[in-house]
């Protein structure tokens, strides 16, 4: 599950960007939550975190805020889970940044688990991974055209 704490990053980030496809400037905070539907004490950490990430910037003053500072189709979704979240692998031998051994394996070739959840998450990840801020703006994506159902494991 995505954390509360992604989701809003993720709104925050489909702000910033719905605002730069308009040709608009920079947001203060206060819109950003708004139209995100975000807490505001929320959003503060988590867009210096983008902000440190590299994916926007921001400016003092008058007409200051956050703006995005990549192009939409350059920013990876799973990257920014990452940024937000950590890592996402469902176990640590699988990680491709925070990779360690797990303590009870005795062999990761033989591993079942390490096996099963690996073709597993590298379909998710396959998925993850080509997924850009860019799919969430357009109005014929899937999520935004609501047609994603969940599915319960």
């Amino acid at each position: 599950m995505l954390s509360l704490k992604t989701k809003y990053a993720i709104k925050a980030l489909i702000v910033l960007g719905e605002e730069r496809a308009r040709g608009g400037g920079s947001l203060r905070i206060e819109e950003v939550a708004d139209r995100g539907g975000t807490p505001k004490r929320f959003l503060e950490h988590i867009l210096i975190d983008l902000r440190n990430g590299g994916y926007i910037g921001s400016r003092r003053g008058r007409d200051g805020g956050y703006f995005l500072i990549k192009e939409p189709r350059q920013i990876a979704i799973g990257e920014v889970l990452r940024l937000v979240d950590g890592p996402i692998a469902p176990l640590p031998c699988l990680s491709r940044l925070a990779y360690r051994r797990c303590e009870d394996c005795a062999d990761e070739a033989t591993c079942r688990l390490r096996k099963v959840f690996g073709e597993l998450f590298a379909g998710y990840l396959l998925m993850l991974e080509s997924l850009t801020l860019a799919d969430l703006l357009t109005d014929d994506s899937i999520i935004a055209a609501g047609e994603a159902t969940p599915v319960e494991i």
